[in-house]
């Protein structure tokens, strides 16, 4: 097994990789076949989005990783044990986590691509609230959606920003995402849809001019769009692994019982 080490700047994941750097011999990420990743969620995100966009291994290879949280949360983090890793990674499960694509056109006409493996949000960039229309599969779905923003969200960014805006929690198998309004006004009681993972959702602003709204995929932000068009991108899933015992799936099914 080659093990590459990758840890958050913070004091505490710097301090766990001088303690584990001592207990294994890590290889370079361009030697590995596996990745540990020291950190938050936060981390873990900035680790996957760098495989998505080929910045950290040559080649565009996508290796699973092991994380353990030297974060705050940790959700998409195994336990921190300095002990026994190599058996932990042998004996680990392992899950496929899918990323949205989000391709924007903006204002300007300038069309912008982006992963997002937790979600794709839009929000008003003022005061005023957004007015987007929802289409699904070239249908339009909802006319004119007035609201503080909207959000598509993947099974496994679906307790993150999806469940704060009261969306659902999808199992990580389910092959489905959660279409979320953010603060609606208009339809005032449409709650979101689940949709089949198969679905390209298309967001339309309605007036980009007076009532602007940006759109984020994760953590990187596009201002003044006017199109979104955002769907599953297969050939780009990447590979997480975590100890039976804390399991992803389970995890997040556990999440609809947390008051």
């Amino acid at each position: 097994m080659k093990l590459a080490l990758l840890a958050s700047p913070t004091s505490l994941a710097q301090s766990a990789a001088r303690l584990l750097r001592k207990q294994v011999d890590w290889v370079p990420v361009d030697e590995a076949d596996t990745l540990v990743a020291l950190g938050g969620d936060g981390f873990m995100l900035q680790v996957l989005h760098d495989m998505l966009d080929a910045r950290l291994t040559p080649g565009a290879r996508k290796l699973p990783v092991f994380g353990m949280n030297r974060g705050t949360v940790g959700f998409l983090m195994n336990d921190w044990r300095a002990q026994a890793l190599i058996e932990r990674i042998s004996c680990a499960k392992s899950f496929a986590v899918t990323p949205l694509a989000m391709t924007v056109t903006t204002v300007a006409g300038e069309t912008v691509s982006h992963p997002a493996i937790n979600e794709v949000s839009l929000l008003r960039e003022t005061r005023q609230t957004a007015r987007i229309q929802v289409s699904v599969d070239d249908r339009v779905a909802i006319p004119e959606l007035v609201c503080d923003g909207v959000l598509v969200a993947t099974p496994a960014g679906s307790t993150a920003y999806n469940l704060s805006a009261k969306g659902p929690i999808l199992p990580l198998a389910s092959s489905l995402v959660a279409l979320t309004p953010i603060s609606p006004f208009r339809p005032r009681r449409w709650g979101g849809a689940i949709l089949p993972d198969s679905t390209r959702i298309d967001l339309k602003v309605l007036d980009p001019g007076h009532r602007p709204v940006s759109a984020v995929a994760d953590q990187v932000e596009v201002r003044n769009v006017a199109h979104v068009s955002v769907s599953i991108d297969r050939a780009r899933a990447l590979t997480l692994l975590f100890d039976p015992s804390h399991a992803l799936d389970e995890r997040i099914a556990m999440e609809q019982f947390l008051s």
